[in-house]
């Protein structure tokens, strides 16, 4: 709070502060300093202030008053009045004009408050003013006189700049703050100074404060170490903080509530009892009676005293929550400068040992490519050991064999050399095909077939760097769920980054569960943001969700989507997997054959569980021909009849009856054929792993197959005499006729 009690001019706590009407305060002695004269007065001005080369005009008589200046000082002048011609009533009191722009401030010397602030000081009043102030009694106004001196004068406030013309009244006209002047003159008692240069602990209760040095002394220490002599002469000491300073007006008589009952600054007998809402101050009775506040809203004192209470309290409740908020910030501050330290000192240990292990690791590898070169020299080396001992015993002997061949031929002894020259010639023979192409030639080569590509490794190490100094992981995706949907057994997702989303992203990882509660699993990985997957189960509930990666790592999940597909099987001939003598039409629902071999057509939908139902309708059929209906893997052979390889299950029919297929084995004769009209359904029940067919409605046989397991799509095998159409999304038959028995 001490901040508050100092004024900004002098720096010590107010003295007698006054309030200007910017509502900041100054101390009455500050606001002496500070006072200046107009720019509409510069014609007054002594000679000193004019610039170089102007004569000053001749004096204006005016009028001046003069209040009493510090204890034990003569009066100053304070504020001389306007002329006639200066220019009426000044009801704002505030001034565009600032010491900057007055246009004398260059010729005027400036000086410095202990804040920094720039002063101008008063300019000097013309000869016999100052006596004629001195004479009169203190606080009186002197009658007008024709004495020289300025037209008008202004204060410039020294934290907002913006100045205030003098009235009639100076430096009277502004109201004294008695409430201020109470708290100075309570902390002012509140407060003990102490020594500043006493050795002892505590320090002795201080005596004095030298307002040059800035320094509190005991009297022992004053008397030792500031003596009123020699360059301490000059000095002025004060009475330290905490020690009443000189006493107050005869307004204030202390703090506290024996203070006298604030009275009215026009009318010093009349007390404030009312408040003008227009002027913003307190008046008196005799203030409204004048007629100076006659047109403006006017309330009691008592009331808008309780009222601007309230309204300050309810401000400060708001300053003291963001007081409390503050506090709070600055204990988060201090505990992330704790974490910062840790953190870096963890960071700086886990970039260590990470550097440390890849200079082991270097190290490690190093050794083993070092023992690779050193296996591969002696590997060389032997082989070359080798070769050398090799040849040099094929040379010995190759040279032994020559000498004692060149001694045999020396001999003159025809029979006896005829009985040694065929197994001698032999010999030779043998020891020069010894001598081969390549026996000659070195085993290896003094090069090493070793190269170490170190060009990646280094290009890593350049490019080594904190991966989260550049990205974090991505944000959360937003599904669109606008654009989700199911048809059949496959559903489509859809999904966008978040708006305003900076995190740069490489991709998506979409996972779906097994639509029976089970666990997640990766169904998409990639960059696209829609995506379909095929082959579900059908009247299934499947979950979904999605997530995205970079660099960084990978983000975290999405909220999960449910998603239903289809009760019964919507579905049509495949013609990307049909036989090319199929013939397709009617939107893939019609189907027949330009060949009079049997051909085959898959269905588009494929089944893994549930049961399914649907039928075929005979169109067309020509000399009795023998289709077949049923079901087939993906990769069934689509030249020859249904059902017979190991990929199909079928029933093939004529116009009489009918047979179950599988492998090229035909089973369970069975009455009953088919005509132009029939109509042959098959039922598919993957929950019993069976397969039965209907002819007309009716059940064909016993359950044509059983414990068929895995993934099938509808099927059917037909010829150029037979035309079918597909009909699906039928409800499962509930009442079936009783089946046909057998033929013998």
């Amino acid at each position: 709070m001490e901040e508050e009690l100092k004024c900004p001019v002098c720096g010590s706590l107010f003295r007698e502060p006054i309030i200007l009407p910017c509502s900041h305060n100054v101390c009455l002695p500050c606001a002496r300093t500070i006072a200046v004269q107009t720019p509409e007065s510069e014609q007054h001005l002594p000679a000193l202030l004019h610039p170089r080369g102007t004569a000053a005009p001749a004096p204006t008589p005016t009028t001046t008053t003069t209040t009493p200046g510090p204890p034990g000082g003569s009066a100053a002048p304070l504020d001389p009045e306007c002329s006639a011609g200066g220019g009426g009533d000044h009801a704002d009191k505030l001034s565009l004009h600032s010491e900057t722009d007055s246009g004398y401030g260059s010729y005027t010397p400036s000086l410095k408050s202990p804040n920094g602030v720039r002063v101008l000081p008063l300019v000097p009043a013309v000869p016999g003013g100052a006596a004629a102030a001195a004479a009169a009694p203190r606080g009186a106004v002197p009658s007008p006189s024709p004495i020289p001196g300025p037209v008008g004068s202004s204060l410039t406030c020294p934290q907002c700049h913006r100045s205030a013309s003098l009235e009639q009244r100076g430096l009277r006209g502004f109201q004294r703050n008695r409430l201020l002047e109470a708290i100075v003159q309570r902390y002012r008692q509140g407060r003990t100074a102490r020594c500043q240069l006493c050795d002892r602990s505590p320090a002795e209760p201080a005596a004095v404060l030298c307002e040059q040095c800035e320094v509190l002394y005991c009297a022992a220490c004053q008397l030792r170490c500031h003596p009123a002599r020699g360059p301490f002469a000059k000095h002025r000491l004060a009475p330290p903080p905490g020690q009443p300073g000189p006493p107050p007006g005869a307004e204030g008589k202390g703090a506290g509530g024996g203070r006298k009952p604030a009275t009215c600054a026009e009318h010093e007998l009349e007390q404030y009892s009312m408040y003008c809402l227009s002027c913003r101050s307190p008046v008196c009775y005799q203030c409204l009676e004048d007629g100076r506040h006659g047109k403006h809203d006017v309330k009691a004192l008592g009331a808008m005293w309780k009222q601007h209470k309230a309204q300050l309290s309810q401000a400060l409740n708001g300053v003291s929550d963001k007081a409390k908020e503050a506090k709070e910030f600055l204990v988060q501050l201090k505990n992330l400068l704790q974490q910062i330290q840790e953190n870096g000192l963890d960071y700086e240990a886990c970039l260590v040992a990470q550097c440390d292990a890849l200079v082991d690791a270097l190290t490690r590898q190093k050794a083993k490519l070092l023992t690779k070169v050193t296996k591969e020299r002696e590997h060389k080396l032997k082989v070359v050991w080798d070769q050398i001992n090799h040849c040099t015993l094929k040379l010995r002997q190759s040279t032994g064999l020559m000498e004692y061949c060149l001694e045999v031929i020396k001999e003159n002894d025809p029979s006896g050399f005829l009985q040694i020259s065929d197994a001698l010639i032999k010999r030779v023979q043998v020891s020069q095909e010894q001598w081969v192409k390549g026996a000659l030639e070195p085993k290896v080569s003094a090069e090493f077939d070793l190269t170490l590509d170190s060009e990646p490794l280094l290009e890593a190490i350049h490019h080594l760097d904190f991966i989260q100094m550049k990205c974090r992981v991505p944000p959360v995706p937003l599904l669109q769920l606008e654009k989700c949907c199911t048809r059949n057994n496959s559903v489509t997702l859809a999904w966008r980054m978040p708006p305003l989303s900076h995190n740069p992203v490489e991709g998506y990882i979409l996972e779906l569960d097994d639509g029976d509660g089970g666990q997640f699993r990766e169904v998409y990985v990639g960059k696209e943001t829609l995506c379909t997957i095929d082959g579900l189960h059908f009247n299934s509930t499947y979950n979904a969700r999605v997530k995205a990666f970079n660099s960084s790592g990978v983000g975290p999940y999405s909220k999960t989507v449910i998603l239903q597909t289809s009760d019964v099987a919507w579905f049509t001939f495949d013609p990307s997997s049909a036989h090319r003598d199929i013939v397709l039409s009617n939107d893939n629902q019609t189907a027949t054959c330009s060949s009079y071999d049997d051909r085959v057509v898959l269905g588009t939908a494929a089944f893994s569980k549930g049961v399914h139902y649907w039928e075929l309708h005979v169109d067309r059929y020509d000399n009795h021909p023998d289709p077949a209906f049923g079901i087939a893997r993906i990769n069934v052979v689509k030249d020859m009849m249904l059902g017979k390889d190991d990929k199909a299950w079928a029933m093939y029919v004529d116009n009489n009856r009918s047979w179950f297929m599988h492998c090229n084995s035909h089973t369970n004769r069975t009455e009953g054929g088919v005509s132009k009209g029939a109509t042959v359904g098959v039922l598919l029940d993957l929950n019993k792993h069976n397969l039965t067919f209907y002819i007309n409605g009716q059940q064909q046989g016993p359950p044509a197959f059983e414990n068929i397991e895995g993934v099938f799509m509808p099927a059917l095998s037909l010829n150029r005499n037979v035309q079918v159409t597909l009909q699906t999304g039928l409800e499962v038959p509930q009442c079936v006729k009783q089946p046909k028995l057998p033929s013998n």
